[in-house]
């Protein structure tokens, strides 16, 4: 069994990770930093500290009516995405940790067909 880093935990919920195929299992938010567990495989799990947090990027629809799913960049180790049942709670959780200046909205899909078009302008 996996060993928690947190000593108190904030939330815990259900969701998904998207790391390669989706994983489905449980959100823990708790003071050391953020953990994804899976609910089959014990050795498929996600631990990421809060100092090693670097931005936490979520996809806004609807004038955010709807999260559907949310990422975290580390700063050495990539992107993690993950989609819950109650995203806005988790949000509100990890603001608790995470300085809200590092939390930001991603680019919508005419935002990036924008800025695809004008960099191969600029080009």
């Amino acid at each position: 069994m996996v060993q928690s880093i947190n000593t108190k935990v904030d939330l815990t919920i259900d969701a998904t990770s998207y790391l390669g195929v989706a994983d489905y299992g449980k959100i823990m938010i708790g003071d050391k930093g953020f953990e994804f567990f899976n609910n089959r495989d014990a050795r498929k799990f996600v631990q990421i500290p809060w100092e090693e947090v670097d931005y936490v990027i979520a996809s806004v629809v609807f004038k955010g009516k709807w999260i559907p799913r949310y990422a975290i960049q580390t700063k050495k180790n990539g992107t993690y995405s993950f989609a819950s049942k109650e995203p806005k709670k988790v949000l509100r959780a990890i603001r608790e940790y995470v300085d809200p200046d590092h939390m930001v909205r991603s680019l919508g899909f005419f935002d990036v067909i924008k800025r695809g078009v004008r960099n191969k302008l600029h080009k």
